[in-house]
C-alpha cells in the first residue's frame, strides 16, 4: 500500500501526534579508497555527507557503519573514533554504509510548525474566500494529503505518490481521533495525544488499508 506515516497538527500549529507506519530504508554500501571523495560533517550527533554524491549516496545521508561496525555519532560500536579512522590512509580500503537519516522528534516538530504557515499562506493566496488551504502536496517520491477539521486541527498522511483515496483514509483517522482521543476524559485539547486505544485502532486501520486497500475500510 505504501502508507509511510500520519501526522496530526493542532490548530495553533504544534505537532500533537506522529506515527511512522512504514518508512522505506534507503541504504548504500560501497568500498572506498583513500582519499575519501565525500566530505562528512558532524551535525546533530550524526556524521552527514555535506559535499559530494556518488552511487546513490546523496548530501544529507548519514554514515551508518564502517567495515560492518555500526556508527553512533562520531564513535563506532567498538569505541573507535570514526573521523580519525576515515582520515588515516593506512585503514583503507574501507567499506562504508550510508543511508537516509531517521528524523528525530525535534525535526518532526519543526517540519509540522513549518507546514502551518504554508497552509495559511495558501489560504490567503486563493482568489475565493474561505479556501480550504493545502490539501495535496505531490513529489516524485511521496504524496502528502491534508484534511483540516472545522476546529482547525490538521490530519496529514504521507504515502506513495501513486495512491488514491487518501481523503477517505484521513476521514477514518479523524473518526478514530474523535472516538478515542476527544472522548478520553484525560485528554486535553492542543496537547500531545497519548492514548493507547487511539494508537491501537489507528494501527489496525492502517494495516487494513495496507492489506485490502483504502476502499475496504
Amino acid at each position: 500500500m505504501g502508507i509511510y506515516g500520519v501526522y496530526i497538527v493542532s490548530k495553533s500549529g504544534g505537532l500533537i501526534f506522529n506515527y511512522d507506519y512504514t518508512v522505506p530504508k534507503i541504504e548504500t554500501e560501497q568500498t572506498f579508497g583513500y582519499p575519501l571523495d565525500l566530505k562528512l560533517s558532524c551535525e546533530n550527533n550524526r556524521l552527514l555527507v555535506s559535499f559530494g554524491q556518488r552511487d546513490n549516496i546523496k548530501v544529507g545521508h548519514v554514515l551508518l557503519a564502517i567495515n560492518g561496525v555500526p556508527v553512533s555519532g562520531r564513535k563506532l560500536e567498538d569505541g573507535k573514533d570514526a573521523i580519525e579512522m576515515l582520515n588515516d590512509a593506512t585503514n583503507y580500503p574501507l567499506n562504508l554504509k550510508f543511508g537516509r537519516p531517521k528524523m528525530t522528534i525535534n525535526e518532526k516538530i519543526f517540519l509540522a510548525s513549518m507546514f502551518y504557515p504554508l497552509f495559511a499562506i495558501a489560504s490567503q493566496l486563493s482568489p475565493e474566500p474561505r479556501s480550504s488551504g493545502i490539501e495535496t502536496l505531490e513529489a516524485d517520491t511521496f504524496k502528502l494529503q491534508c484534511f483540516q477539521t472545522l476546529t482547525g486541527v490538521k490530519f496529514m498522511v504521507i504515502a506513495d505518490p501513486t495512491h488514491v483515496g487518501l481523503e477517505q483514509l484521513l476521514k477514518k483517522i479523524y473518526e478514530i481521533y474523535a472516538d478515542f482521543a476527544l472522548k478520553n476524559p484525560f485528554y486535553s485539547l492542543e496537547m500531545p495525544i497519548r492514548c493507547e486505544l487511539f494508537d491501537t485502532n489507528l494501527q489496525a486501520l492502517l494495516e487494513q488499508a495496507d492489506k485490502n486497500g483504502i476502499n475496504s475500510i
